[in-house]
């Protein structure tokens, strides 16, 4: 079935902002569909009009129910057959929508191999969002970063310090965020960073699933099956100390608790596994952080160990599924984002580009879409703390999530057991927080 912008699905997104925003709040934390004249502006903050949801169903600019084609319009005949839009036809179309709020989003359009497709594939999820739910709402620049660290560095510092942007999307490029999270500043807007493995800072916010958070989704997992005892193992020399927090706060909800945090080194796989028996008797579950390296040589010391088995459940994280599947993961529970289920986007998506949108379209159109929420229901002043970090968070088409105030996001997501080399789903849906 096609979703057209008539859909309240297509509204969900960008309205997930209601359940702080007007007190009214689903059982699952999330909002529910709401008329987007029926939102508040938090207490204290003036409200601007809202925008009805008529409103994206009139022929606006980048809209393909148009007869001629506009400016940012999914049906210019810009896309490839099969593939992203075209680095050429990218570069001419950088301004889509006419509204008062000003976003700045940063893509690596030209980049060489799977970063530029990437980048290009963003584009595409934030034209089509644009003409979903931000024509009218929203004035999106985009540029190209050309995958380009330093040049990303600065196009973002450029658009902080102007004073237009309201809110920036992007970049892609990981050095040119972290940069972005050292800057100081109470008045720069917020950055909604689309960059892979950032942990966030103050104002910047880490938009993708991190290990982080894989990690703590599925030891939650286990532990609300009735687990009490973990232990964590980190790559050594990496930041274990954000994957352990969040792991042991997940645990925490359940009533479970991390025994030990490990750090290990490929070499040293076996080593860790002794030092495991001899600090922890009898744990009920084992998890393991891969970082930017393979767990293979600690999987084959526990599988040495008869682990994972019925006395101990092993969980991984989305990192493992960067590398081909090892047989080395069979009987693991992973939590991870579904790459082919990007919710009420995918089928008018791929109608409209001709092809299968994945994760980058999905976080590319539900940045979009949450800032024309934002700017709907609360205006072009909207973009506040106390609104990107409520508590309750956001419904996009990568499901539920939320943003904390040390820049990092936790998302609800599937929950998955490696079986025969494939992902069984166990659950749809689970989460750390």
């Amino acid at each position: 079935m096609r979703l057209d912008r008539h859909d309240p699905r297509i509204w969900a997104i960008a309205f997930g902002l209601v359940a702080t925003l007007s007190g009214c709040q689903s059982k699952s934390g999330a909002s529910d569909v709401l008329d987007p004249s029926a939102i508040a502006a938090p207490a204290g903050q003036a409200s601007s009009p809202a925008a009805p949801a008529q409103q994206a169903s009139s022929p606006t600019q980048g809209s393909p129910t148009q007869g001629s084609p506009t400016q940012g319009s999914p049906t210019q005949g810009t896309t490839t057959v099969g593939g992203p839009t075209s680095v050429a036809a990218a570069q001419a179309n950088l301004t889509l929508g006419s509204g008062p709020t000003k976003v700045a989003m940063l893509l690596p359009l030209s980049a060489p191999g799977s970063t530029g497709e990437n980048g290009r594939k963003m584009y595409d999820g934030a034209r089509l969002a644009m003409v979903d739910l931000g024509d009218k709402l929203l004035t999106l620049t985009i540029q190209d970063t050309r995958g380009d660290s330093a040049y990303a560095k600065d196009l973002a510092v450029k658009a902080i310090t102007s004073g237009a942007a309201r809110v920036i999307i992007g970049p892609s490029e990981l050095a040119a965020t972290q940069h972005l999270a050292k800057l100081s500043g109470s008045k720069r807007p917020p950055v909604l960073a689309l960059a892979d493995n950032f942990a966030g800072g103050p104002g910047v916010y880490s938009v993708r699933l991190s290990e982080a958070d894989s990690a703590a989704a599925g030891a939650a997992a286990i532990a609300s099956k009735g687990a009490k005892k973990f232990v964590l193992m980190v790559p050594a020399g990496t930041d274990g100390s954000a994957i352990e927090s969040r792991v042991a706060n997940a645990l925490s909800i359940y009533g479970a608790a991390l025994a030990v945090t490990l750090p290990y080194s490929v070499a040293d796989g076996a080593k860790v596994v002794s030092d495991m028996g001899s600090l922890v008797d009898a744990p009920d579950a084992v998890v393991v952080a891969s970082g930017d390296g393979s767990p293979a040589p600690v999987l084959a010391a526990l599988k040495a160990k008869g682990i994972p088995g019925k006395a101990v459940t092993l969980i991984g994280t989305d990192r493992w599924l960067e590398r081909p599947m090892d047989p080395l993961y069979e009987g693991t529970y992973i939590a991870t984002l579904d790459q082919s289920e990007t919710g009420p986007i995918a089928d008018r998506f791929k109608a409209t580009y001709n092809y299968q949108p994945d994760m980058n379209v999905a976080y590319a159109y539900d940045m979009v879409a949450l800032s024309a929420g934002i700017a709907s229901s609360v205006g072009p002043d909207g973009f506040s703390k106390q609104v990107l970090e409520n508590a309750s968070g956001f419904r996009g088409s990568t499901g539920l999530f939320r943003f904390r105030a040390d820049g990092s996001s936790q998302r609800s997501m599937p929950f998955f057991k490696v079986e025969k080399g494939q992902l069984k789903l166990v659950e749809k849906s689970i989460s750390g927080f």
